[in-house]
């Protein structure tokens, strides 16, 4: 698919365009959270400086291109989709220097009934390219802020991708994603967990980490190579990306059909000269 043809089923699958499905007063509601320093907001991240809801309207108006004028209060929200092809060509690149290195890949997703196919089919063309991925801290248990109430959870791994499971939930069978057991989640805790697993066994720090929310804010904060998805209400990678603590930041709705993400990944392989992964 080339970028043309791309920038159309972006448009058509309203993962980008003028008309996308997260409304305007939810992204300035959010901006305004993270200019208060909500701890949801923030992801993890430790910005350098304070930012206010307008220079977080202002930055995203830049990297997402949403409206830019805070007095429009309600409405349909932008995403502009060239913004997001030059995501996509810089999460290629970023891609393509981890396979040429042979790096070691950490993925995780804190939206794991929409983004795991996305994550795991970088992750395992890279996997197929002579790089390692690391799956560490799997059964780890945890307690989590969720809308529901803060839960008992567990690090679990869907086709070797990262994902926070409620602990009464079944054990994982490979490939299957259930949205009653894998939680959508914020939080920079699960890529902690994850990586002082690694620190704790003596294992060397993964040399890419691809995901979206805390799994990027959380790891960009321990500089590490980061790269992966935000959505127009979610401020913080986009600030991170802004103060060099996020390598790259796609922006995109990531509330989709998980098949409507293949076509990203795809073209993201493609120009990272890696062959899409078979399942």
């Amino acid at each position: 698919m080339n970028r043309a043809e791309l920038r159309a089923h972006l448009i058509r699958h309203r993962l980008a365009g003028p008309d996308i499905p997260t409304p305007r007063q939810k992204n300035l509601r959010s901006y305004r959270l993270f200019g208060q320093g909500d701890p949801g907001a923030l992801m993890g991240l430790d910005p350098e400086r304070r930012w206010g809801p307008g220079a977080v309207l202002d930055l995203m108006a830049e990297r997402c291109g949403v409206h830019p004028d805070f007095s429009y209060g309600q409405g349909p929200d932008t995403i502009d989709p060239e913004r997001t092809l030059d995501g996509l060509d810089r999460l290629a690149a970023l891609v393509r220097r981890t396979a040429r290195r042979r790096g070691t890949v950490l993925a995780g997703t804190g939206h794991p009934t929409k983004l795991t196919g996305f994550h795991a089919a970088l992750a395992r063309a890279l996997e197929a390219a002579g790089c390692t991925l690391r799956t560490p801290a799997r059964g780890t248990r945890f307690r989590e802020p969720t809308p529901d109430g803060t839960r008992t959870c567990t690090l679990d791994y869907v086709r070797s991708v990262a994902v926070v499971r409620a602990l009464d939930a079944p054990p994982s069978r490979a490939g299957r994603i259930s949205s009653e057991t894998l939680l959508h989640t914020h939080s920079a805790q699960p890529v902690r967990l994850a990586l002082a697993a690694l620190t704790e066994a003596g294992e060397p720090l993964p040399d890419l980490v691809l995901g979206d929310h805390g799994w990027l804010c959380g790891a960009g904060r321990l500089g590490i190579p980061a790269g992966g998805f935000a959505d127009s209400n979610d401020p913080a990678p986009f600030v991170g990306e802004a103060e060099g603590t996020v390598e790259v930041v796609v922006p995109v709705d990531d509330g989709a059909r998980p098949e409507c993400y293949r076509a990203l990944s795809d073209y993201v392989l493609q120009r990272a000269d890696l062959a899409p992964y078979k399942d």
